[in-house]
């Protein structure tokens, strides 16, 4: 068992190449991936239509095809872990901003923040 923030990184590379290929999970990673980032991964996947249509109306209409895949896939972990509610929203942020730092840009880390911002402020 890793770290949650190592099975974020963990669950981020793999739906960045699931987005790009569209390929099965296990085919994706190589090794074994750690149940949490798996279950992430899963969620993600199989929610990926209607977090989308979220990501669409929180940004603005701007839609989350015209995202780079990495702020895609960040934002889409970071809905799926403030739906399941194991995690303070804070964190989700944090957490979320952070993946967008290390794997895009700054602007993107401020993409990222803003959008979940409306997240927060309607829970």
């Amino acid at each position: 068992m890793i770290s949650r923030k190592a099975a974020r990184r963990a669950a981020l590379i793999v739906l960045y190449q699931w987005d790009l290929t569209r390929q099965p999970v296990t085919s994706l990673y190589d090794g074994e991936l750690d149940p949490y980032a798996l279950g992430l991964a899963h969620d993600v996947i199989e929610q990926a239509k209607a977090l989308d249509e979220r990501i669409t109306a929180l940004s603005d209409e701007w839609p989350a095809y015209r995202l780079g895949h990495v702020e895609r896939a960040v934002l889409r972990i970071a809905l799926v872990e403030l739906d399941r509610g194991e995690i303070p929203v804070e964190v989700a942020i944090s957490e979320a901003v952070a993946l967008a730092k290390r794997f895009a840009s700054e602007d993107a880390a401020r993409l990222v923040n803003g959008i979940l911002g409306h997240v927060a402020r309607a829970q």
